[in-house]
C-alpha cells in the first residue's frame, strides 16, 4: 500500500458520505413536498354565481376539505359563457393541486356540442378527481293541464300539435326538452329565458306549457301545486322523488339519461399523489351522513365516485349529450 493511500481514506469516506446524503435528499424532497400537500390555501373555481346549486355544493365540500386537510378551500365564482370562463382559467392554471374546478355537465358534456370552438378540451385539459352529486331534471307542466303522466302528456301534445311551448333557462335543460319534442314529434316551440326561475314563472303563468328543469329549482312550485312533475330524465328513479317514473321506462326512449352531474377536477398533469389525496378526502366527506343530508337538502342526490369511475362517467356523458344535441336538432354555434 502506498504512502498516498492512507491519508486519502478519511477524505474518501467523507466524500462518499456527502454524496449519499445528497442522493437521499434528492429522493426524499419531492415525497416530503407531496406529503405536505396542501401547505397553503386551495382555490376552487366554479362557473356559476353565488347561490347556484354548484356554488352551494362547492362551499359545502370546501368546508369539509378544509376540516380534513387543514387549509382553506376558497370558492372563486367565475360565472359567464356557460362556464367557459371558469373552465379555461383552470385548464391554464399550474397543475400543482392549488387550483381546482368544481363543475357540472355544462362545461364538460354540453358545451363541446353547442360551440364549434372551445378555449379548452374537456378531456385532455383536466385531471378528474371524483364525482359528487346529481341534480335530477324533471319534466314538469303547468298544473292546469289535464295530464298527470308522461303518456298522458304525449297524448295531449299530439292533440295540440304545434300549439305547445316549452321554456328553458339554460342550454343544459334546453337539450332534453328539445330532444323530447323532436323524438316524440310534438312540434313544440322552445322559448329561451335568462334563468330557470324566469322560465318557471312563465310556465306557471301559462305563457308556456312545459319545461325540463332541475328538481331543486322546481320544488317550491311543486309544493304549492302550481307545477306538476311528470317524470325524471335520468335512467334510474331519483331518491329525492322516488314516486316519479323515468322518461325511459314510461315513453320507451333509450339512453335518455340526462341530469346535471357535478364533480371535482384539477388541471391536466396534476401529481398522482395529490389527486389521490384529494379523491380520498372527497369520498370520506361524502360518506358522512350529515354531509349527504345537506346535499339532499340542496336538491341534489349524492353520487360519490372514485377517480376512475368519475373519469368514465365524464367520457360517457360527453357521448350521451352529443347524441341528445343531435336528437334535438340543435346546430352548434
Amino acid at each position: 500500500m502506498s504512502l498516498h493511500s492512507r491519508p486519502a481514506r478519511p477524505f474518501l469516506a467523507r466524500f462518499l458520505a456527502a454524496c449519499a446524503a445528497a442522493c437521499v435528499g434528492v429522493a426524499v424532497a419531492p415525497a416530503a413536498a407531496q406529503s405536505a400537500y396542501p401547505d397553503k390555501p386551495v382555490r376552487v373555481i366554479i362557473g356559476f354565481g353565488p347561490g347556484s346549486g354548484t356554488d352551494i355544493l362547492a362551499r359545502l365540500i370546501g368546508e369539509e376539505m378544509r376540516a380534513a386537510l387543514g387549509q382553506p378551500f376558497v370558492v372563486d365564482n367565475r360565472p359567464g359563457a356557460a362556464a367557459q370562463i371558469a373552465a379555461t382559467a383552470v385548464a391554464k392554471a399550474p397543475a400543482d393541486g392549488y387550483t381546482l374546478f368544481l363543475t357540472s355537465n355544462s362545461s364538460h358534456s354540453v358545451n363541446p356540442h353547442l360551440f364549434r370552438k372551445l378555449p379548452y378540451d374537456p378531456i385532455a385539459d383536466f385531471t378528474p378527481i371524483g364525482g359528487i352529486a346529481y341534480f335530477p331534471f324533471i319534466l314538469a307542466v303547468n298544473a292546469a293541464l289535464p295530464v298527470r303522466t308522461p303518456q298522458e302528456f304525449v297524448t295531449y301534445a299530439n292533440a295540440n300539435r304545434g300549439k305547445l311551448f316549452y321554456a328553458y333557462g339554460t342550454p343544459t335543460v334546453q337539450i332534453p326538452a328539445a330532444a323530447l319534442s323532436r323524438l316524440l314529434r310534438l312540434d313544440a316551440v322552445g322559448v329561451p329565458y335568462k334563468s330557470s326561475p324566469a322560465a318557471l314563472t312563465d310556465v306557471i303563468g301559462g305563457q308556456a306549457q312545459f319545461l325540463v328543469v332541475d328538481l331543486a329549482s322546481a320544488r317550491p312550485h311543486l309544493a304549492s301545486g302550481k307545477l306538476r312533475a311528470l317524470g325524471v330524465t335520468t335512467s334510474k328513479r331519483s331518491g329525492l322523488a322516488p314516486d316519479l317514473p323515468t322518461i325511459e321506462e314510461t315513453l320507451g326512449l333509450r339512453d335518455f339519461d340526462l341530469a346535471a352531474w357535478t364533480g371535482l377536477f384539477g388541471p391536466a398533469g396534476m401529481p398522482r399523489e395529490v389527486t389521490e389525496r384529494l379523491a380520498a378526502t372527497l369520498l370520506q366527506a361524502l360518506a358522512r351522513p350529515e354531509v349527504r343530508e345537506r346535499i339532499q337538502a340542496a336538491g341534489a342526490e349524492p353520487t360519490p365516485s372514485d377517480t376512475g369511475t368519475f373519469a368514465a362517467l365524464v367520457r360517457r356523458q360527453l357521448e350521451i349529450w352529443g347524441r341528445k344535441v343531435s336528437d334535438a336538432g340543435i346546430t352548434p354555434e
